[in-house]
């Protein structure tokens, strides 16, 4: 009876240790490469990305928490931004533009579906417009938005976006990521006030958002409905890892395939994984300039003398140096002249902090004569700068910023902000100073000069209390209005010289973007615009 037990036991165990391994096995199966019909692996074609902060809802409308690179993924324009300036049909074919320069008529492919299988056509575009419409003011720094009196249908396939007046770069605004991209009548919420909320998000992209989970990561799976050509990959995760260090040990652990974008790491960081020949790096032509902007509604920074010794009072050379490690230049002028209508080369502000110093002393700010930082009628000349708290440049030049400047007897402040809280308290001229980047193509130079226009995004509320600033606004209104060629040039060459002598805004350094990728990947590129996504042309080796 006991051997009999003992045998029964053995054959259970036997039993049990049969089905494991037939389980593991099976398991193995489940998880291997599929075959594929001449008998070879097929790899699952996916990468997984970072980014510093959360995308957002992904609305092709609204502004921050949404970020650029995600909305150019699911969302497309009418036209698009072509190799050197070039524009090129997209979602519309051809368009023709009316004598008097008020008038655009689009005639829109007939082949394009949404993701969810519904039609694109000139009843969605117009709802779209509409929408954007009925938020007029938030977008007005987009001159086409501003402008905009309507859209009318003309038939099933072609609309007629109507102008309030002649306005030159309607064409380069339409090539934008933001906000006259097109969403699905599924993704409208109720009373379609998109800037608020959508229900989903449904665009006419090569990618749509299979999985969000704030704060974590966004899935994107290639659109099954999409009308161009299909991206070589299926599948992009896209891991919010707020801190830059624990991106790169992510990176070089081998869990991230890709990091891209400028501030998506330090410089120190990326110069660091060039010289390792594990991995590949890539740097873009400049894109854009690193501004710090001056709000003049601070009477201290109404005061050009102060603007200009600020101006003076650094080694501009030494800074962007020391924290790019030379992958960007000193700037001397917010737009170079690779910008269309940009004709000019301005020296720049040289460091001279004993000239800084006098500009300083002629406005009546004084040092103490125990040190320190400078009064005037018993008030500090101190200042506030905001930063973004995941941008490590930002952080560093504001660190030296703060040393330099207090060698002149200036305090500054540093607070890190959340993206969308310093984004809210630019807008709203809440602020002493910030850092700032112009747009780069297709915005400039013409966003620019209505930025400094036109109340909304705290760019002309710093300009608020220069000298002549009502004369500026006028020559901005001609110049975008414009339909003589030279006339708009000797416009853009008074206005951008005012900007650069008022000094409210202070050019750093010429932006670059730079990729950081596994040799697994290849035809890695860049887009011709910075805020679109680079993922299309990418593919596995």
């Amino acid at each position: 009876m006991r051997k009999r037990k003992m045998f029964q036991g053995i054959l259970v165990m036997l039993f049990m240790l049969l089905l494991a391994v037939t389980a593991a096995c099976s398991k193995k199966e489940e998880a291997a490469p599929s075959a594929s019909a001449n008998g070879e692996q097929e790899r699952a074609k996916e990468i997984t990305v970072s980014w510093m902060r959360d995308l957002g809802p992904s609305n092709p409308h609204a502004y921050y928490p949404s970020q650029l690179f995600s909305q150019s993924m699911i969302y497309e324009p009418l036209v698009e931004y072509g190799e050197g300036g070039k524009i090129k049909p997209h979602l519309a074919t051809s368009w023709e533009i009316s004598e008097d320069g008020k008038e655009y008529t689009f005639h829109l492919r007939e082949d394009v579906q949404y993701s969810d299988g519904t039609p694109f056509n000139a009843a969605s575009v117009k709802r779209n417009i509409d929408a954007i419409l009925q938020n007029k003011t938030t977008h007005s720094w987009l001159g086409t938005a501003k402008l905009l009196d309507h859209l009318e249908l003309v038939d099933e396939y072609t609309v007629k976006l109507v102008m309030s007046e002649p306005y030159y770069p309607v064409l380069q605004d339409l090539t934008t990521v933001r906000p006259f991209r097109f969403l699905a009548d599924a993704g409208f919420p109720e009373g379609d006030n998109t800037l608020e909320s959508i229900q989903s998000p449904i665009g006419t992209g090569p990618w749509m958002l299979e999985e969000y989970k704030q704060d974590e990561y966004s899935v994107f799976v290639k659109n099954p409905n999409y009308w161009g050509e299909q991206p070589e990959l299926d599948k992009i995760t896209v891991r919010i890892i707020p801190d830059a260090e624990t991106r790169v040990l992510a990176f070089e652990k081998g869990d991230l395939d890709l990091i891209f974008g400028e501030g998506s790491i330090s410089l120190d960081e990326f110069t660091r994984l060039q010289k390792n020949d594990a991995f590949e790096t890539e740097v873009s032509g400049p894109l854009g300039t690193r501004n710090l902007i001056l709000n003049t509604q601070n009477e201290k920074l109404a005061d050009t003398r102060v603007r200009l010794a600020l101006h003076h009072g650094f080694d501009k050379a030494a800074m962007v140096k020391g924290i790019t490690s030379d992958v960007e230049q000193p700037a001397t002028q917010v737009l170079t002249t690779d910008y269309p209508y940009v004709s000019q080369t301005f020296p720049g502000f040289a460091y001279d902090a004993s000239k800084a110093a006098a500009y300083l002393d002629e406005a009546g700010w004084k040092v103490p004569a125990s040190g320190g930082t400078r009064e005037k009628d018993g008030e500090k000349l101190s200042f506030e700068l905001m930063y973004d708290t995941t941008d490590r440049i930002q952080k560093a030049m504001g660190e030296t910023l703060q040393a330099e400047w207090a060698g002149l007897g200036v305090e500054l402040q540093l607070t890190g902000l959340e993206l969308t809280e310093q984004t809210k308290r630019f807008r709203e001229g809440d602020y002493d100073m910030n850092f700032w980047f112009n747009s780069g193509v297709p915005y400039d130079p013409h966003t620019l000069v209505n930025a400094v226009a036109e109340p909304t995004f705290g760019v002309a509320e710093a300009h608020l209390n220069i000298e002549g600033k009502a004369e500026l606004d006028e020559q901005i209104r001609q110049v975008l209005a414009s339909v003589d060629e030279k006339q708009r040039q000797e416009l853009y060459d008074q206005i951008l010289q005012k900007v650069q002598e008022e000094s409210v805004i202070i050019p750093l350094s010429y932006i670059r973007q730079y990729n950081v990728y596994q040799k697994t990947l290849d035809n890695v590129s860049f887009p011709e615009s910075r805020w679109d996504h680079p993922f299309n042309s990418i593919h596995l080796k």
